[in-house]
């Protein structure tokens, strides 16, 4: 004898079930509040706040749950270290911005400054030569910075930097 009202109590259950497993779900996945406030001080134009990103950058695994974009091409078609000049990862932080930035629908807001950012980290790269090799780093640093001020918004159509 088949007892029906055995078989519609477990369905009840799952369907009550559901909402809960489903809640609980979405909240492990969802990023926690202060991310956008983690994203802003991560690119601003401070020495402190490079050192912030790049501190993190290197313990990527304790923000997984903010799912910030940590990918990077460098400096997209420039060279990463132009005339030996180090600026790789100058490049991978402004990528940082542009793609997170991007990704929160909040770039054209925030793009001036993450271009101001990358140029402050490129000077702080070149603060540490002296002479015409500085002259020439800071020369650099300018056209590098120019290049982002005028084609970043190209750039960032394609989610590249």
């Amino acid at each position: 004898m088949r007892r029906p009202h055995a078989v519609s109590l477990v369905a009840a259950g799952a369907a009550l079930a559901l909402p809960a497993v489903l809640a609980l779900a979405s909240d492990a996945s969802a990023a926690p509040a202060d991310k956008p406030q983690v994203l802003s001080s991560w690119t601003q134009t401070s020495a402190a706040s490079y050192n912030a990103w790049s501190s993190a950058r290197g313990n990527q695994g304790a923000w997984v749950a903010y799912g910030f974009d940590w990918s990077t091409d460098y400096c997209s078609y420039s060279p990463d270290n132009p005339f030996g000049f180090p600026f790789q990862t100058a490049c991978a932080r402004h990528d940082f911005g542009y793609r997170n930035y991007k990704a929160a629908g909040t770039f054209s807001a925030n793009k001036s400054r993450i271009d101001s950012a990358f140029y402050e980290d490129l000077k702080r790269v070149c603060n540490t030569y002296s002479g015409a090799t500085k002259t020439s780093c800071d020369s650099t640093a300018w056209t590098y910075y120019q290049a982002v001020d005028i084609f970043g918004l190209k750039a960032a159509d394609t989610v590249r930097s």
